[in-house]
């Protein structure tokens, strides 16, 4: 099965697409076919017998022109297809304002004439009088002929159309105004012969039926409201466009020691680059020498820098603010993450969300349906007893008014600008179908670890039978040779007190029990309950502290000597700084917030209960995650499966929709439907809610456009005529089409500035945990609240907090720039912290 995305032309309306769409999607082999108004793509699925030359020659058949992407021209495509849509926007923007122009030029002029009699307007004495009737028309043919020519493009597109079988836009508006045209000239003969017969005033009352004018301004309105679809079209787009031009252009390179300035798309994986204040990062890589801090905000949406030291992951397209880095190229060209990033974007805004299929059926059918409106509408007016031009004049009214462009930019637009709001935010859909369904969840069900939680365990209590750091001394020494993620839990905590481990030696590790190693006072011990009763230690008090650990949800780990009990260090995998905030906000918008774990029951709802879950599901083994989603599914829920892992894949592919987190593994994200670059689970909410204003916003589009066309045509037909003398002109519907299209396409821009939640931050400040860390009698930990003055920006609170976080015995930073204040939890002293903040380049007012 292939997919190939090609290039569609000559599409002017969605009967065009709904066509081209109906004939690639009849050929034997098509297995899916998405065509695009907006963008001119048309996305095909397909198998043997179908290739590529078949589909383009069925588009040619339709009537329309199709080439396959990237084969327009050659070198780097990707890139080029992109630059060049864009523009190709600018562009199409830039005729129709030509176009405008220079109808303008004439059509005014020629309206001027046309009513200047009606409307006692001044005019040469050339184009007054019975005698001049003749030179009256004359001058409008004249005038309106150069609007004919610079819209002939209209009428090549309508009459092609029309003969193909497929009639759209263009053929309505040819029709219309060409009607106008022909009336106008039989009515130009008819004087003629009455003036040859000496009838002058015959000849001059029929100056009233020219409809010249009504030929004329009918190409330009169209003309103006089609500049300003190209406008709104171009704006649509710029989420892509603006992603683009933060694509790097060169790279300084390192061979031989020597500096060499590369185009970016030129470097190989294993090159060794360069980067210098200021400058773009131009691939994804690993950092070899140096340190910096770095604006992730062009991926993550984050605002606030971040530091990265020798092993550090770097990502194309990210900012280099201050320090000087020499990377090596892990991932270049359109492998990088950014590219991923671009390309995902551009699949999600051509694809077609299943709203839009109702809009589809209808577009297909409905030029044809005009037709014969206004068909009958001619017809019946004339049995009525009208005239001949009255019964022409609504005929031509309802062929112009009539909008089916309306409905074919009511979802693309909408999805796109979307999509690109989305991207902006740090949120990737996949798929229009995806942005769709995201907002119909009513159940969000999270995995725990990575995801609600950090992923790692950390040490959250102590209880000492001894001296606390003979305690982590011991801890430290016996754990340093393992890897368990408890082990190194245990070790980081014991350096952050200042306490690094001893040499050991006869280490040794026993399954589902702990380890034992050989110190310098004798044998060390580590393990659960079960390995301290089986060395003894049978009725020992401390396991009262270490049950009541447990049932917080904590995991007790025991320290002991052959002859002696050292304590416990009870560690927990704790819950993310916005896990609470991000849950809250779900219920708030009605969701059920669903807890899923392998955890055992205590943990899990330990957990549960600090994020406020709605229900927690624990002791799931992995490959049974995707049968409880299938479960939930079952009762009726429209499900979000959030996580993080490869154990998460099949229940992300399982659930409705399935959301990974930007630190996930490559298997989960692919799995996904939805992508959250920031790794934040308020990113959760967020997109939720960017999906409900999308639909919402498609919706209000595709009322207007149903709406605008089942009012205009029967008003435009003459429906209100007999009550109310009512009757619409062709011009009046000519302007009121060419506006119900830029109406749809600026209101799906309003998008653009769309805020998930209000005006507040777009990511959330880190709530200040509550201080779970307990010391051998219960003390809570010290906060102290530092006043700081010097501080301009986020880089300035990046800096802070990094210095204050290297201070030996703290715990949590969290430095707000707003209040010019930085709150710090743990054991240290006041000097210390003042002293680290005044090295950093800052000064220290105050300490609470």
């Amino acid at each position: 099965m292939k997919k190939e995305r090609f290039s569609v032309t000559g599409m002017t309306c969605a009967a065009c697409s709904a066509r081209v769409e109906r004939a690639v999607s009849s050929l034997a082999g098509v297995k899916k076919t998405e065509v695009n108004l907006l963008t001119g793509r048309m996305d095909v699925t397909f198998d043997d017998p179908a290739t590529q030359e078949t589909i383009c020659l069925a588009v040619e058949k339709a009537g329309y022109g199709a080439v396959l992407q990237g084969k327009e021209k050659t070198g780097d495509s990707g890139k080029e297809e992109r630059t060049d849509a864009a523009k190709a926007a600018k562009d199409a923007a830039a005729e129709r304002l030509r176009r405008l122009i220079l109808s303008l030029i004439f059509a005014v002029p020629l309206s001027y004439v046309a009513m200047g009699p009606m409307m006692n307007l001044p005019l040469p004495n050339i184009l007054l009088g019975q005698e001049n009737a003749m030179i009256f028309a004359l001058v409008q043919i004249f005038l309106l002929l150069p609007v004919l020519f610079i819209n002939r493009q209209t009428y090549e597109s309508g009459i092609k159309s029309l003969f193909s079988g497929g009639p759209n836009m263009d053929t309505l508006i040819a029709i219309g105004s060409g009607a106008a045209v022909v009336y106008g000239v039989f009515v130009t003969f008819e004087m003629a012969f009455l003036l040859g017969r000496g009838e002058t005033e015959a000849a001059y009352h029929l100056t009233h039926n020219l409809y010249f004018e009504s030929a004329g301004m009918i190409l330009t309105l169209i003309d103006l409201g089609k500049f300003f679809e190209a406008r709104a079209k171009g704006k649509t787009t710029e989420a892509v466009t603006g992603l683009l031009k933060l694509t790097p252009k060169t790279a300084r390179v390192i061979k031989e020691g020597k500096e060499t300035v590369i185009p970016a798309e030129e470097l190989a994986v294993g090159d060794r680059v360069l980067i210098r204040t200021g400058e773009s990062i131009p691939a994804d890589g690993v950092v070899i020498v140096g340190s910096g801090s770095v604006d992730e905000s062009a991926i993550t949406g984050e605002s606030i820098p971040v530091d990265k030291m020798p092993g550090d992951r770097l990502t194309c397209a990210t900012t280099l603010l201050s320090g000087a880095i020499e990377m090596e190229a892990t991932d270049t060209g359109e492998n990088t993450t950014f590219a991923k990033i671009v390309r995902l974007v551009e699949e999600a805004t051509g694809s077609k969300a299943p709203i839009a299929r109702l809009a589809d059926r209808v577009s297909f059918w409905f030029v044809p349906a005009v037709m014969g409106i206004a068909l009958i509408t001619f017809v019946t007016w004339l049995l009525l007893g009208e005239s001949l031009s009255f019964a022409w004049n609504t005929a031509i009214s309802v062929l112009v008014i009539s909008c089916p462009c309306a409905l074919g930019l009511a979802t693309p637009t909408a999805i796109m600008v979307g999509t690109g709001r989305g991207a902006s935010m740090g949120i990737l859909f996949k798929s229009a179908e995806a942005m769709e369904q995201t907002g119909r969840a009513d159940t969000v069900v999270l995995d725990k670890t990575g995801t609600v939680t950090k992923g790692t365990p950390q040490v959250v209590a102590v209880v000492s039978e001894t001296d606390e750091r003979e305690l982590l001394l011991a801890a430290s020494s016996a754990e340093a040779p393992s890897e368990h993620p408890l082990a190194r839990a245990s070790l980081q905590f014991a350096a952050e007190k200042g306490i690094f481990p001893a040499s050991v030696s006869e280490f040794v590790q026993i399954a589902g029990r702990g380890v034992k190693a050989k110190g310098d006072q004798g044998m060390i011990f580590a393990g659960n309950r079960k390995f301290a009763e089986e060395e003894g230690f049978l009725d020992h008090s401390i396991f009262e502290a270490g049950e009541k650990q447990a049932k917080m949800g904590r995991t007790p780990l025991y320290f002991f000597t052959e002859d002696r009990m050292l304590g416990l260090l009870a560690l927990q995998d704790t819950s993310r700084a916005e896990s609470a905030e991000a849950i809250s906000r779900l219920k708030k918008m009605g969701l059920n917030v669903v807890l899923l774990t392998g955890d055992h029951k205590a943990a899990a709802e330990a957990i549960g209960r600090s994020v406020g879950v709605d229900r927690v599901i624990s002791e799931v083994l992995p490959q049974e995650k995707e049968k409880v989603v299938a479960s939930l599914q079952k009762q009726g829920a429209h499900v979000i499966m959030v996580g993080d892992g490869i154990n998460d894949a099949p229940a992300l592919v399982r659930a409705d929709i399935g959301m990974a987190v930007g630190s996930g593994t490559d298997v989960a994200i692919d799995s996904a439907d939805v992508v959250l670059m920031r790794s934040n689970l308020l990113g959760v909410p967020a997109a939720i809610k960017m999906s409900r204003a999308t639909i919402k916003n498609i919706k209000q589009n595709l009322f207007w456009a149903f709406f605008y066309n089942c009012v205009g045509i029967p008003v435009a037909a003459g429906v209100l005529y007999p009550a109310f003398s009512l009757l619409l002109s062709p011009m009046l519907g000519a302007l009121a089409m060419s506006m119900s299209s830029v109406f749809v396409v600026t209101n799906a821009l309003r998008l653009r500035f769309y805020q998930p939640f209000g005006k507040e931050q777009k990511t959330a400040q880190p709530q200040k945990e509550e201080a779970i860390t307990e010391i051998q009698k219960g003390e809570e930990k010290m906060k102290q609240t530092l006043k700081i003055d010097g501080m301009m920006c986020m880089h300035c609170v990046a800096h802070v907090k990094k210095a204050l976080e290297a201070c030996t015995g703290v715990e949590e930073v969290d430095v707000s720039l707003e209040e010019k204040s930085a709150f710090v939890t743990g054991d240290v002293s006041a000097d210390l912290l003042k002293k680290a903040v005044e090295e950093a380049g800052y000064t220290v007012l105050e300490i609470l």
